[in-house]
């Protein structure tokens, strides 16, 4: 893929390319215009093409910031809001910047998301994750509504999930070395993004 140089360069040549074929367009018949008019939308094509590829660039690009100021972990970047908020608020603001609540699929990203949580947020801390059992009581899915695979729930001294109706939302909590709990929606807790490396 070109980097974003590359790119305006062959815009910059195909804008050159389209105005001297309009210019073109204006002495020739019937079949030059009609030949121009296709080139016309060929350009246009190739234009559209490469706004595309700029776009995923701008996307990639800050995909890296948000890998470099959070953290890596297997194909995803991780970045953490220490800004207590309601599970619904810390979801919005997942997905205005383009990612979603974390939700661990492994018991190894499980690991490497608590210790995460206990460098960037603290050792005493509790994070929304992305999955909740709003729906139907009992059956958490994530933030796409479907099931949750991997679970990673405290059992051996409260028997997790125990909240009922009360407790739609889950967090994984650090004092308890990555365990999850179910909890109030409304509760207010820090939250850590998960981006998608594409």
């Amino acid at each position: 893929m070109m980097d974003a140089r590359g790119l305006w360069m062959v815009l910059c040549l195909l804008l050159l390319a389209h105005a001297s074929l309009q210019q073109n367009s204006k002495k020739g018949n019937g079949k030059k215009e009609s030949a121009i008019n296709t080139a016309i939308e060929n350009l246009q094509r190739k234009v559209d093409e490469i706004i595309q590829d700029l776009n995923v660039l701008k996307e990639q690009q800050a995909l890296q910031t948000v890998c470099l100021k959070g953290t890596k972990i297997h194909r995803k970047c991780f970045l953490a809001n220490l800004v207590k908020q309601s599970f619904h608020a810390a979801s919005d603001d997942c997905i205005a910047k383009g990612g979603s609540l974390s939700t661990p699929l492994t018991g190894d990203e499980n690991d490497q998301l608590y210790s995460y949580v206990r460098q960037s947020i603290g050792p005493d801390e509790h994070i929304w994750l992305g999955i909740n059992d709003m729906v139907t009581d009992g059956h958490w899915v994530d933030q796409s509504g479907s099931n949750v695979r991997f679970k990673n729930w405290e059992t051996e001294i409260t028997q997790q999930p125990d909240g009922g109706r009360n407790q739609n939302c889950a967090v994984l909590s650090t004092t308890a070395n990555g365990k999850w709990f179910d909890e109030n929606c409304k509760a207010e807790k820090a939250s850590v993004c998960e981006f998608n490396i594409v």
